[in-house]
């Protein structure tokens, strides 16, 4: 009889990957509890990357000496890997961006220029970042589209029964939501959205930036169209990211940037562009950084995304536990089962920079402020939160630091 086992997560020992973890302040090692803006990086992928530059740096795609072979070769096997993170049908399907930001603004440009009008509409919801919010904001306002956003409950979870209501409004062409809040750690029924993008005629675009790192993403089983993702809160370096496009689409939108690489011939009269993924490539990529990018990944990989969100979850459950029997604390968000390694909060009567400066001092590290979710703020009627957030390298006793942190908080100022 075949038997199962359940990940397991050392965190602890991989605290040894990560030379941050070996340094003091103030007497104290850092609580890092800031990783859904940005991750820390293992020795594995800064090591990979001074391999690279030190032994394989040339310029990408063109040049036939070993070194540009080299180089082209870590360049196209980042790729690779990427679209094996994802299960992207073909790699031809991911294009390399500067980061999730890029990688949205890509698709709001090059498709929502060309395919958004008046009677048009774009969807998104009150839990987006503003990466995947004020491009379709802008874009929507130039072609003349309507723009609404599906709304959350006091859970920070979306209500659904207000699709219809929004499909009333207008000819929806485009969905566009995040799979885990950043703010929240809400995760979303991204599949239900796209089912219903797609009977709309519309396509779903997904924000996967605050998901890929923490948990399985699948393109093809979620049933979107685009998907992006970011290195820098993976373990990787910042600098670069990634968009997954269904073929058919990219092959269809134009341009987004112009310029080298991205050109099959040009002509005083005519130009005409590459192939996928190399007509949205423009110019020098970031080379070492993607090869980074693919070093991070297969850390993670090693360690184990089942385990890496089983781990998070647990912290998660233990961090909500702790501040919901604190009286002077408001909790924000859904419960620990449908969120993901990710707790907002407020401290009543103390603003949120307080907050973290104070924690800061501690050697507690949190992120106060709107998280680039001003629409959510305004929806959760405050204008910052303190927020901490977890990674693989997290570890229950700094949960307790950040909780001993915040009773000397609100001994200070409260």
């Amino acid at each position: 009889m075949a038997s199962t086992t359940t990940p397991v997560l050392d965190a602890h020992r991989l605290r040894k990957d990560f030379p941050v973890f070996e340094e003091l302040f103030d007497g104290k090692p850092v609580a890092f509890l800031d990783s859904a803006a940005s991750t820390q990086k293992p020795r594995q992928v800064l090591d990979r990357m001074r391999a690279f530059y030190e032994h394989e740096y040339a310029n990408v795609h063109r040049g036939v000496y070993r070194l540009a072979e080299r180089a082209t070769e870590g360049y196209e096997g980042a790729r690779r890997t990427v679209a094996a993170l994802l299960n992207a049908p073909s790699e031809k399907e991911v294009v390399f961006t500067r980061s999730a930001t890029e990688a949205l603004n890509l698709v709001a440009y090059a498709w929502g220029l060309d395919n958004l009008g008046p009677g048009d509409l774009v969807v998104i919801t009150e839990l987006e970042h503003h990466s995947n919010f004020v491009p379709w904001q802008y874009i929507a306002h130039r072609t003349g589209a309507g723009f609404r956003n599906i709304p959350i409950d006091d859970e920070g979870e979306l209500q659904l029964d207000e699709l219809d209501t929004i499909a009333s409004a207008g000819n929806v062409k485009v969905v566009a939501n995040n799979l885990v809040s950043n703010t929240l750690g809400t995760i979303n029924p991204i599949e239900t959205l796209a089912a219903w993008a797609h009977e709309q005629g519309a396509i779903m675009v997904v924000d996967a930036a605050q998901a890929a790192p923490h948990r399985v993403v699948d393109v093809q089983a979620l049933g979107a169209d685009f998907v992006a993702v970011s290195s820098h809160k993976l373990c990787g370096p910042s600098g670069v990211g990634a968009l997954w496009g269904r073929r058919e689409l990219l092959e269809a939108m134009s341009p987004f940037n112009l310029g080298g690489e991205m050109i099959r011939s040009v002509g005083l009269e005519r130009t005409t562009f590459n192939e996928l993924p190399y007509k949205f490539e423009a110019g020098t990529p970031a080379i070492a950084e993607a090869v980074g990018f693919g070093a991070a990944i297969e850390y993670v990989n090693a360690v184990g995304l089942e385990a890496i969100e089983r781990h998070e979850h647990q912290l998660v459950e233990q961090t909500m536990s702790a501040l919901e029997e604190i009286p002077w604390i408001r909790v924000f968000g859904p419960p620990p089962e449908r969120r993901a390694g990710i707790v907002s909060f407020d401290v009543e009567g103390i603003h949120p920079h307080d907050v973290a400066q104070i924690l800061d001092w501690e050697g507690v590290a949190v992120r106060a402020g709107h998280h680039c979710t001003q629409p959510l703020m305004t929806r959760l009627g405050v204008a910052a939160t303190t927020r901490a957030s977890f990674y693989l390298y997290s570890i229950p006793e700094e949960i307790e630091r950040l909780v001993a942190g915040l009773h000397k908080v609100k001994a200070s100022l409260g």
